[in-house]
């Protein structure tokens, strides 16, 4: 015989009285907000499909997505990175840290190189760190071969 309490439930009955948030096992209720602010720097970079390439002093490729490397014929980021910047710049100062090329340049188009041999060119952002002594530049690039390209041959 089930007795029935007087606040209307059933005594020995297990009651699952669950908050929406709480459906999910394992997965802390949280905001957007907080979402971006967990999400690691390099996978939101490796997600953005604009090029993105980051570069040591010293010319070592420390980043790449997978946009830069399919820009430059690659198929795979790691390829991009097995490179020195002076392998992927096209006509670099040789004497100059990678990380102050970089920054002489920014907003201007930069010529690559392509895997198959030819020039890309691209224009290339600022890099993402500010300061003058940052051993690391991070930058993005906009892919103009095609636009130029068309534009020669008007």
């Amino acid at each position: 015989m089930v007795e029935v309490l007087h606040t209307g439930q059933v005594e020995g009955a297990v009651h699952h009285h669950r908050s929406p948030e709480r459906r999910r096992p394992g997965h802390p209720p949280h905001s957007p907000m907080t979402a971006l602010k967990q999400l690691p720097a390099l996978v939101a970079l490796e997600r953005l499909p604009d090029p993105v390439v980051a570069v040591a002093e010293n010319g070592i490729m420390l980043f790449a997505n997978g946009a830069f490397a399919e820009m430059l014929g690659y198929t795979t980021p790691d390829a991009v990175l097995s490179l020195n910047f002076h392998q992927i710049f096209h006509t670099p100062p040789a004497a100059e840290s990678a990380v102050w090329v970089v920054c002489a340049h920014a907003e201007m188009v930069v010529e690559l190189a392509h895997r198959a041999g030819w020039i890309v060119r691209t224009k290339m952002s600022k890099s993402a760190l500010l300061r003058r002594d940052d051993p690391v530049a991070l930058v993005m690039f906009q892919d103009l071969t095609k636009q130029l390209w068309d534009a020669s041959n008007r």
